[in-house]
């Protein structure tokens, strides 16, 4: 399984701005398909967004389209979430997720799809 580690969490007023990123382990972290889920205190873990390991596709949750854009940077093995016009419903713990062995092109979209998993980052958005 591929280690990962987010970083990027923390306290943003509302409107605000805040960028997570993931760090995978795996050498071969350039063929990982990607993404992003979230949790809410009470609620069941919920897709944000995915990116295809060749990054040249991404799917979003409605709830943050046009607002979150994720990315991944296979030189440094780094998957990043920036997050803009951050809501209080955005509040929640941040976890990164990795998977081998889809097609470059592909996106999956459920926590079923996904083998390894970070420990999550939280963030905190204020009204």
């Amino acid at each position: 399984q591929v280690q990962l580690a987010e970083s990027g969490g923390g306290l943003v007023q509302a409107g605000g701005s805040l960028r997570l990123s993931c760090v995978a382990s795996e050498r071969t972290a350039s063929r990982l398909t990607m993404g992003w889920f979230r949790q809410a205190p009470g609620k069941e873990r919920e897709f944000v967004a995915a990116i295809s390991w060749s990054g040249g596709s991404t799917y979003y949750a409605d709830s943050v389209k046009g607002r979150f854009t994720i990315s991944k940077d296979n030189a440094k093995n780094v998957l990043y979430l920036q997050m803009n016009s951050l809501k209080p419903e955005d509040t929640a713990v941040y976890y990164c997720s990795a998977s081998q062995g889809y097609q470059s092109w592909y996106v999956p979209r459920t926590s079923n799809d996904f083998r390894s998993w970070g420990q999550g980052t939280q963030v905190i958005v204020s009204s």
